[in-house]
């Protein structure tokens, strides 16, 4: 396959690009700065412009752009940045796909899409909770609404799981140093994935037809933020006896710190099981050791 990548310097389009090149299909990405090489295309969303000859024999677009959610408050400046850095390339990039007849998009999302669902399993039927993150998920997916007739999979990702970035790459130093803890009461869940699966999964719609709507990115067993703490400090052999009140949290970070870090999701990936998709990394144990 062709496939064309937006975000394609980030943690997963850098794995995504990887994995597509050692399965012998073609990467080509979409640049904000000056194109270098043949592989490279400058684009320009708020003015709608893409280089020519970006989407000359593609067969898949991947959009992982969008600016990072977490850290720091979310001022109502933050928030508008947010929304603009994702709302506005989808909106151009399914607009294009729907020109040039595009086979599939697969569209960042976030399992943020679900609230605070509580301790209620959610899979992609479920419906959007409250707050800034489910708004802004619901919205960034309502963006590919222009993309015609091509196929359109909506991944809804969860705690991507790397020691090259991420969450993982974040608290390991702390955890090193016995600094680890449960946030709030510990009993939100966590739902996350493992990089490789992550990237496999994201391989995966592209070849599968029956897929298209949401697809919940997330391993098989979500657990709490307490399980979460105990095995992060297992893997690296520290013990994690902390505790970070939830009030803490929403006192220096605000709603983000709230929605962020004691918002719960127990997100089950339905779609990609019945799509026939083997996780590399099925418990948090395999997929922390991974990383």
């Amino acid at each position: 396959m062709r496939v064309l990548i937006a975000g394609a310097s980030g943690l997963i389009g850098s794995a995504l690009g990887e994995r597509l090149r050692r399965d012998g299909h073609e990467e080509r990405k979409l640049v904000r700065r000056e194109a270098r090489g043949d592989g490279e295309f400058r684009w320009d969303p708020p003015s709608g412009t893409i280089a020519n000859g970006a989407f000359e024999g593609v067969d898949a677009v991947v959009n992982l752009g969008g600016k990072p959610l977490f850290p720091g408050r979310w001022s109502a400046m933050r928030k508008q940045e947010l929304i603009d850095s994702r709302i506005e390339p989808t909106e151009v990039l399914s607009e294009a796909v729907a020109e040039h007849g595009v086979g599939v998009l697969v569209n960042a999302s976030a399992v943020g899409y679900y609230g605070n669902a509580g301790s209620s399993t959610v899979d992609e039927s479920a419906p959007r909770g409250q707050g800034f993150l489910a708004e802004l998920c619901e919205s960034w997916e309502a963006a590919t609404a222009s993309a015609g007739d091509t196929r359109v999979v909506n991944i809804r990702t969860g705690l991507v799981l790397s020691a090259k970035g991420g969450l993982y790459r974040t608290l390991r130093p702390l955890f090193q140093l016995c600094l680890g803890g449960r946030l709030g009461d510990g009993r939100q869940f966590m739902p996350w994935i493992a990089l490789e699966d992550e990237v496999g999964a994201i391989v995966h719609t592209l070849t599968h037809d029956d897929l298209s709507g949401p697809v919940n990115l997330t391993g098989p067993g979500p657990v709490t933020n307490a399980d979460f703490t105990k095995a992060v400090g297992h893997a690296l052999h520290r013990p994690a006896p902390w505790w970070v009140p939830g009030i803490a949290l929403k006192t220096v970070l605000g709603q983000a710190g709230e929605e962020m870090a004691l918002f719960g999701q127990r997100a089950v990936p339905a779609a990609l099981e019945r799509s026939g998709y083997e996780f590399r990394h099925p418990t948090l144990d395999s997929a922390l050791a991974a990383a």
